[in-house]
């Protein structure tokens, strides 16, 4: 599973404050936490209303300090991640594009120059109607996005889908879950070099024990062909159940992986 660390965020309460203190040492330290527990791409959101890029180019800079991870930078203002890619010290993930206005001719055109190859991208199955409410409007947002990385010469190996991960408690039929594992599952078969991505916590939003509900999703998930996902990789029990699903799903020959990852005490660790 490729892991996209999302602690530091300005959209959590603890971290927004460090970030709006500009607290070094909280932000280093949960970048160092979060990188030595496995992390693929340290999340970097500031989740800020004015200085998003300033606020941005510190947070960048304080995590390089700590860790060279490589960063996920984090905005849903497209304009201001193509600048922010100017302060991150290797590539990392561009967090993220979508099927709004002209975001994803604005962004991969600056993806597909060779200076940029090693960057991934993220992308987001919404449009200018907001969130589809379909699998089958989501799906054709995916197939555009992809159309265009064709277009662009982006590799589908550096693309991440983001199905729309929604709270599970808005719905009183499951609808939500059952339209992104569909979105899922069409992903996984027609465009198997694509990661399936997506904040796993979104689903437990408002649900009491949400560790519980989390679990119970990553494991759907998992099933249906999710490999990237947005989580907090100091969670324990997250981690364990992953390994876990990845081993029934025949990912990992006889148990390696899960086995390697207990002795070094990513999981089942006694607290």
């Amino acid at each position: 599973m490729i892991i996209i660390a999302e602690k530091i965020n300005g959209s959590i309460p603890s971290c927004g404050k460090a970030i709006a203190t500009r607290d070094e040492e909280y932000i280093s330290n949960l970048a160092k936490a979060q990188a030595d527990a496995g992390a693929s791409f340290i999340d970097c959101s500031a989740s800020v209303n004015e200085g998003e890029l300033e606020t941005l180019r510190w947070m960048i800079d304080t995590i390089q300090s700590a860790t060279d991870c490589p960063i996920s930078i984090d905005s849903p203002d497209a304009s201001v991640l193509l600048d922010a890619m100017a302060y991150c010290k290797k590539p990392g993930l561009f967090n993220s594009v979508s099927g709004e206005g002209g975001k994803i001719d604005l962004v991969f055109p600056v993806l597909a120059k060779p200076e940029n190859s090693g960057w991934d991208v993220m992308i987001l199955l919404c449009d200018d109607t907001g969130i589809p409410k379909s699998a089958g409007k989501r799906i054709e947002v995916f197939d555009m996005a992809m159309a265009k990385a064709g277009e662009y010469g982006i590799d589908e190996k550096r693309i991440h889908i983001d199905p729309l991960v929604e709270m599970l408690c808005t719905t009183d039929d499951g609808h939500g879950i059952s339209v992104v594992l569909e979105v899922m599952r069409h992903i996984k078969s027609t465009h198997p070099k694509v990661h399936i991505s997506g904040a796993i916590s979104n689903i437990s939003f408002n649900l009491p024990v949400r560790r519980i509900v989390n679990q119970a999703f990553a494991v759907f998930a998992i099933n249906a062909g999710m490999s990237s996902a947005v989580l907090d990789p100091l969670n324990q029990d997250l981690r364990g159940v992953i390994y876990a699903a990845e081993a029934m799903m025949g990912y990992d020959d006889f148990c390696a992986e899960y086995t390697s990852a207990y002795r070094e005490g990513v999981f089942g660790v006694k607290k």
